[in-house]
């Protein structure tokens, strides 16, 4: 048994690898390939009965895949369009479950109105694929932005929704107390979801083993969704909430060693667990197929439903986003503007925020062609083949419902994400990306940054961990981000007086990595920088570190 159980998880494994490599050769996203791969998969014998509890996907891959993203989000950026990812995951997706509510309510009188709203609930959330193939066409960062956050956000949204709508069902309705349910889940999990996010830092920073340390990290999300859920709460609006916590305290909390380790653990993470829920997509679409022709005679119904609401969500998005977001950035940019020219007591932080945000808008608004490529990179995918098998087993007609949610996510997925290049090249953008980080603002940023140390020498500001200065033949050696210590390690130290020095000189390294970390803290809050390129230089930085620390051990 234990076999069995460990040689399609070992398979799978291999194949999410094997659709990695060869989506980077054909040039299409790695998650359609999965999906192609898993419904040819559907139809060996041996596979084509696969199911998956949904709680699986809801309880055990969706907190952590959330965490993950949340700890790596955007924060300058998402702070400054707040506004409009709010409006996309919360405000868009009420309305698009209304409208598909009513639309199957319609089309479909014996469903009821509350379950029709849980399917629009279903059908609203986006998937987060959507921002790896628009960053893969070198659309601009703002652009990414926007979807990155509507796809961390909105999956919580939907899911309150949906369940709000299936007690609805089960009883009278009432719309203050559904008003009352939605807001008492929303509340507890950004309470708890923070608690746990800064509880678990702190545990963290008292943790000395570095297993035990990775051990605690993995536990965060669903430290932050279990109580939040048993309270009634939205569970993976905790597990947003403490990864936005952890991320953003990571550079105060953590130690180098912990964020590198961090983020090579998550990434893996998340490749697994997103590539298997595409995989399972598709490995149990010929079984839904089936079980849908055995109870309603037929698919042309469930065709036809899907097509409808495909064309509803697409619908509804596109006059939402295109008159909404094409006014965010100037009532932005003239708020702020308004602060700015007002009489009130700023800092000079507060000030050159403002300034920088100005700037940011102005470089990066958001064109009727970029709110084109918002509205049809919105598809469907895992929250919602997950979200549609927790439907109760007494929903009328609910291997349709499920039919009809698989067919919406694939299809979008497919039609979506197949053409959305060819969008981008009749809209003539993306042509203009840079391949790679932003490397002109990075050697910005690290000259700063060295900037920084030369002052701190100059001003006697980096001293001996005993508080007197350092030698001036210490002072005097070779000094650079990356060659200093090497030099030193490499050279001939067989006397007591030069390991002394270079242990020394090792220190003074240590000492002004300090000084530049502290530059690079204040150089996030000014706003002046993306965060794309912040990160980059902090895992320079972190890097940089771990290796001096280690050519220290040596040295003593």
């Amino acid at each position: 048994m234990a076999v069995e159980m460990l040689l399609p998880i070992v398979a799978g494994i291999l194949v999410i690898v094997f659709a990695n490599l060869l989506s980077r050769r054909i040039g299409v996203a790695g998650p359609l390939v999965l999906v192609a791969i898993g419904l040819v998969g559907s139809l060996i014998p041996a596979m084509s009965g696969l199911t998956v509890p949904p709680n699986l996907i809801l309880i055990g891959v969706l907190p952590p895949l959330l965490y993950s993203a949340a700890v790596s989000a955007p924060a300058i950026e998402f702070r400054r369009d707040l506004r409009a990812i709010g409006g996309l995951s919360v405000l868009l997706v009420i309305v698009s479950s209304l409208v598909l509510g009513l639309v199957f309510f319609w089309m479909m009188p014996d469903l009821g109105f509350p379950f029709a709203v849980a399917l629009g609930a279903i059908l609203s959330p986006t998937d987060a694929v959507a921002t790896s193939i628009v960053r893969a066409l070198g659309m601009p960062n703002r652009v990414v932005t926007v979807l990155e956050g509507e796809s961390l956000l909105n999956d919580a949204s939907a899911l309150v929704l949906l369940r709000t709508a299936i007690v609805a069902a089960a009883s009278s309705f009432s719309l203050i107390a559904a008003i009352g349910s939605f807001a008492w889940s929303v509340l507890v999990a950004v309470v708890l979801g923070a608690v746990v996010g800064y509880v678990a830092l702190k545990l963290r920073t008292m943790t000395k083993s570095p297993v035990g340390n990775t051990a605690i990290g993995l536990t965060i999300p669903y430290l932050a969704y279990l109580p939040t859920d048993a309270l009634g709460g939205s569970g993976l609006v905790a597990a947003v909430v403490a990864g936005v916590v952890c991320g953003q305290g990571a550079l105060r909390w953590l130690t180098p060693e912990q964020r590198a380790s961090d983020k090579l653990n998550w990434a893996t993470i998340e490749f697994l667990l997103e590539g298997g829920i595409f995989l399972l997509m598709g490995l149990q679409l010929s079984g839904i197929v089936r079980d849908n022709i055995a109870s309603n005679e037929g698919i042309f119904k469930a065709i036809v439903v899907a097509a409808v609401a495909f064309v509803v969500i697409i619908l509804v998005r596109a006059l939402y986003v295109m008159p909404t977001l094409s006014i965010h950035t100037v009532r932005l940019k003239r708020r702020v503007k308004g602060k700015l020219d007002a009489d009130t007591k700023r800092t000079p932080d507060q000030l050159g925020r403002m300034r920088a945000d100005i700037d940011y808008f102005d470089a990066s608004p958001l064109t009727w062609k970029h709110n084109t490529i918002i509205v049809w990179a919105g598809m469907r995918g895992a929250v919602t083949l997950a979200a549609a098998q927790t439907l109760p087993e007494n929903t009328p007609e609910r291997s349709l419902l499920i039919f009809v949610a698989f067919l919406v996510a694939a299809g979008s997925l497919m039609i979506q994400g197949l053409t959305l290049p060819l969008l981008a090249r009749i809209l003539k953008l993306g042509t203009q990306a840079e391949d790679g980080p932003p490397r002109a603002e990075i050697r910005e940023i690290d000259e700063q940054l060295r900037d920084a140390a030369l002052e701190a020498i100059a001003n006697d500001a980096v001293r001996r961990p005993d508080h007197t200065r350092y030698a001036d033949e210490v002072l005097a050696l070779p000094r650079s981000w990356f060659i200093g210590s090497s030099r030193l390690s490499d050279s001939d130290s067989d006397g007591d007086g030069d390991r002394a020095s270079a242990a020394e000189a090792l220190s003074l390294e240590l000492a002004f990595i300090g000084v530049m970390r502290t530059r690079l803290h204040e150089l996030g809050r000014s706003g002046w920088h993306t965060t794309t390129a912040l990160r980059y230089v902090l895992d320079e930085l972190d890097a940089y570190e771990i290796a001096v620390k280690l050519h220290l051990e040596s040295e003593k």
